[in-house]
């Protein structure tokens, strides 16, 4: 049961990060992606939150996660602050530190949960839609564990094979669980990478609701695939709004990997112990680098001190909470016959936690 302190409103974003960015009082100006809505100015607790975002009902404590969060903020924002003070390259410990806290970032955020319970409604889409409509039934059983009755079988049918798949809700728990494992992996991506801290003087950064960005090699040749955390030329996040990190090119690691270079514990100790980390004077160029990047990453949001809202790049994207997608067969139409010639069933994945489907029992 709660201890009647559980905190109600869950930042995704650390206040204490966005504090890096605000005025007097703690206050941001907030600039939304749907330039038919007005900027406006607030408080740093107000923005980039969520009631109830980390809440685990039922749990002894609910809020357990959020406080655990807290002090991982907590640590990673006083990094941050002796970065500001003129402390760089920072220790190993501290940059396993802000790696991690930077990985969670990443993935911590409403867009991650949306885009999870997008491609598990379209990966239920085309198991529901491949088994065709005689074998629903079955697959409501094996899946849902009840009986269902014509109608029930007809609506699951209808909402499971419409565009874009049935409604789908993962648990808080599910999101919580793909955070951490997540964070985890993508952390090894960050710590590896050669550091550039770029200190700003007469220009300025802005910040998001997504604010890691990765930036894509200019030499690509393909330029509507996808770039990861792997394959990134650079991974950038505006520290403060005078402080940029800028996470360069791997492949000198990765190709001396791969090569069996007998030198590659000395160059990762290297890499990780900040002896190929330096800092850069802010320049025109790096801010606009770092700043059209933050704001092609945003979502919803972009944060930014008062004085600093001509730093906000003119064009701006369409707000979206959906970071990746699937295309191809997974938005095949469906005639109601089997793919398979037994009407045979696939697993759908189960990696981001139960899904709850409208229309169940």
């Amino acid at each position: 049961m709660g201890n009647g302190n559980t905190a109600k409103l869950h930042h995704y974003v650390p206040q204490g990060y966005l504090r890096g960015f605000a005025g007097t009082q703690d206050r941001v100006t907030a600039v939304p992606l749907d330039r038919s809505r007005a900027s406006f100015t607030t408080s740093v607790k107000n923005v980039a939150a969520q009631t109830h975002f980390h809440t685990v009902p039922g749990a002894n404590e609910p809020d357990g996660f959020e406080k655990m969060l807290s002090v991982l903020e907590g640590e990673a924002v006083g990094i941050i602050r002796r970065m500001e003070a003129g402390e760089f390259p920072v220790s190993e410990e501290a940059r396993m530190s802000l790696s991690y806290y930077l990985a969670l970032q990443a993935v911590r955020g409403p867009d991650t949960r949306k885009t999870i319970e997008r491609l598990q409604a379209k990966m239920v889409r085309v198991e529901v839609g491949a088994g065709g409509r005689a074998n629903v039934t079955r697959w409501i059983k094996k899946n849902l564990g009840f009986d269902a009755t014509e109608e029930q079988a007809q609506r699951i049918w209808d909402e499971a094979t419409q565009p874009g798949g049935p409604p789908i809700t993962i648990s808080t728990v599910g999101h919580i669980k793909h955070m951490i494992d997540t964070a985890e992996h993508l952390a090894k991506y960050l710590v590896t990478r050669p550091w550039l801290l770029v200190r700003f003087d007469r220009r300025s950064l802005i910040t998001c609701d997504a604010p890691v960005s990765l930036i894509r090699d200019s030499s690509d040749v393909d330029p509507w695939e996808g770039v990861g955390f792997a394959t990134a030329w650079g991974i950038s996040v505006p520290i403060t709004r005078k402080l940029g990190l800028l996470m360069s090119d791997p492949m000198v690691m990765i190709e001396r990997f791969e090569a069996g270079d007998p030198m590659i514990q000395e160059i990762r100790a290297a890499v990780v112990g900040g002896r190929l980390d330096r800092t850069e004077r802010g320049t025109t160029a790096m801010e606009r680098l770092f700043n059209e990047h933050t704001a092609e990453s945003a979502r919803e949001y972009i944060y930014c001190h008062p004085d600093d809202v001509r730093f906000v790049p003119d064009e701006l994207h369409e707000p979206t909470l959906i970071n990746m997608d699937a295309g191809g067969f997974m938005d095949a139409e469906f005639d109601g016959e089997p793919w398979f010639g037994d009407g045979a069933l696939s697993n759908a994945e189960e990696d981001a936690g139960t899904p709850r489907i409208a229309g169940g029992a």
